[in-house]
This record gives structure tokens, C-alpha cells and sequence, in this order.
């Protein structure tokens, strides 16, 4: 069993668990399994959009994203990465319909709520604008990972152990900027 794990110098940490064996049937059609996740994700995302917004204009008064808040939009950034992690090959098992801390192979542990500077809450969007452009970088990357490693695992039976280590890196940035975009940490993400 392999577990990476970025260090906890960070509010958010992202985990994969489980072992490299994968089975050649799931990987095989896993484009099709992924679907109803993208739809739940979506349907949730467009939820999470709202609620952030909400959040952010609640956040400027207190100073803070209230707690009910930032539970809600770290469970959709958790769940957000173990569909990611399942669609890019970098854990086996089906995604639960959860996110619930510790409900899967792949988990986003994200620290309570805390002050942040008004200021930075409300020019956050402007902030990311770097971070994104990284993660329109990084998905490609991943993308380009996922493609490879399918058919690795279709010749193998198992994930390649590099590219499982690059994919859970790049999409432990994009968890991050998630949670900073989200009001969840004031902290920038970060790439080492």
C-alpha cells in the first residue's frame, strides 16, 4: 500500500492512499464510469459557486468564511479530488458520493475556518489568476499522464508508480488553489 501525503506546512492536505494494482476491466472503460461523478460534480459545482459567492460576501464583515460554509465547499473540494484522482488513473476504487473526510483512497484534509485579512478575501480573485493559468498548465500534464498511464495499466494491470507520484502532485496544487479561490485558507497554494 502506498500513501503520499504533502507535508502539513500547509491548511490543506491531500492524501492517496491504496496500492498501484489496477484492474484492466475499471481502467478500460474508466471513461465511462467517471460520468455520473462529472454530473454530480457538476451539479454540486454550480452549488458551490453560489455558496461561495455568499460566503465571500459574509466573509469581507466577519473576516472569516462561517464554519457551516466552509464545511460544505471542503466537501466539495474533497470530492471534487477523488473524482479527478479516479478519472486520471490515480486510485482504483470508485469514488464514494461523499465528502466526508476519510471516505475514500484519495482525502482532503483542510483545517477549520480561520481570520483571514479582509483584503485578500476581497481581491482573491484577482490573486488566483496566476495559480490558474499553472493549473490550465498542470491538467494538460495530467491529462497527458492519465492518457499514457491508461495504457500502461491495460498492459500491466498496475500504475505506473512515477506517474501516479506527478499526477497526485499537480493535483494536489489544484486542491489547493481550490481551497484558496474557496475562501478555506488564506494560504497561496503552493508547488514544492
Amino acid at each position: 500500500m502506498t500513501s503520499t501525503a504533502i507535508p502539513a506546512s500547509h491548511p490543506i492536505e491531500l492524501t492517496v492512499g491504496g496500492d498501484l494494482t489496477r484492474s484492466r476491466l475499471t481502467v478500460f472503460f474508466r471513461g465511462i464510469l467517471v460520468i455520473p461523478h462529472l454530473i454530480f460534480l457538476y451539479v454540486w459545482g454550480l452549488i458551490a459557486l453560489v455558496t461561495s459567492l455568499v460566503g465571500w460576501i459574509v466573509a469581507l464583515f466577519l473576516g472569516r468564511l462561517p464554519d457551516p460554509l466552509h464545511r460544505f465547499l471542503a466537501a466539495y473540494v474533497r470530492y471534487s479530488a477523488r473524482v479527478i484522482a479516479y478519472g486520471w488513473l490515480i486510485a482504483d476504487p470508485f469514488p464514494p458520493f461523499s465528502g466526508s473526510q476519510g471516505r475514500g483512497v484519495v482525502d482532503v484534509l483542510v483545517e477549520p475556518a480561520a481570520r483571514q485579512r479582509r483584503w485578500g478575501i476581497f481581491f482573491r480573485t484577482i490573486l488566483v489568476l496566476p495559480a490558474s493559468v499553472l493549473i490550465n498548465v498542470f491538467r494538460l500534464v495530467n491529462a497527458t499522464i492519465a492518457i499514457l498511464g491508461w495504457f500502461y495499466c491495460m498492459f500491466t494491470g498496475r500504475m505506473e508508480p512515477g506517474m501516479q507520484k506527478l499526477n497526485a502532485l499537480l493535483l494536489r496544487y489544484e486542491v489547493q488553489a481550490a481551497g484558496y479561490v474557496f475562501l478555506l485558507t488564506s494560504r497561496y497554494p503552493r508547488l514544492s
